[in-house]
């Protein structure tokens, strides 16, 4: 016998949400989490050295050489590839994919409706040319110390703009203001 139809409504909504609680137990997505998160804080920490030593100015040259250096050790402990990527990218090595830009463009609107940049992340299984892989990203929010470099054009300290245009001269990763998604930490691995 066929159980009544509000029974099967109930059981299908049951199904749903055990199926939402046990994505959050999903232990690629913990182990994603893991790794996206242990990169941000220590390019801050370099980046705080970096100022009190050299000021700003000093900064971008370490946030040039050390966020990738980072992210390659990273991918290297851990065997995911890890790399930071960005919807207005300064690096042009930080441009991202079309998985990415959807992601990114999501974490964008979500930012914008309210939600807390800083939680907003975002893994699945995807299966691209051919390949599955579990690609998981991780919005990196603009922080206070952010805008020193990345805020208003007229913000910026001399110095910075020059640097910029040096180091920098198709940057597109200025006018951002506290809170915005700056970009992500993105990674992947190959199942």
């Amino acid at each position: 016998m066929r159980p009544p139809a509000a029974c099967r409504l109930a059981l299908a909504l049951l199904l749903l949400a055990t199926a939402g609680a046990s994505a959050g137990d999903d232990p690629l997505l913990g182990e994603a989490r893991g790794v996206a998160s242990s990169v941000p804080p220590r390019l801050l920490a370099v980046l705080q050295e970096e100022i009190a030593r050299g000021g700003l100015e000093g900064a971008i040259g370490a946030c040039r050489e050390k966020a990738p250096q980072l992210a390659q050790e990273a991918s290297r402990k851990t065997g995911w590839q890890v790399r930071r990527v960005s919807l207005r990218n300064r690096n042009p090595r930080a441009v991202p994919d079309a998985w990415e830009r959807a992601v990114l463009e999501d974490f964008d609107h979500r930012a914008a409706a309210g939600e807390d940049p800083a939680a907003l992340e975002k893994g699945e299984i995807v299966v691209e040319d051919g390949v599955k892989s579990y690609r998981y990203m991780k919005a990196l929010p603009v922080q206070p110390l952010c805008l020193g470099c990345h805020g208003s054009e007229a913000a910026l300290s001399p110095g910075v703009r020059d640097r910029l245009a040096r180091d920098y001269p198709d940057d597109r990763a200025t006018g951002y203001a506290l809170g915005q998604v700056r970009g992500a930490m993105t990674i992947r691995r190959e199942l």
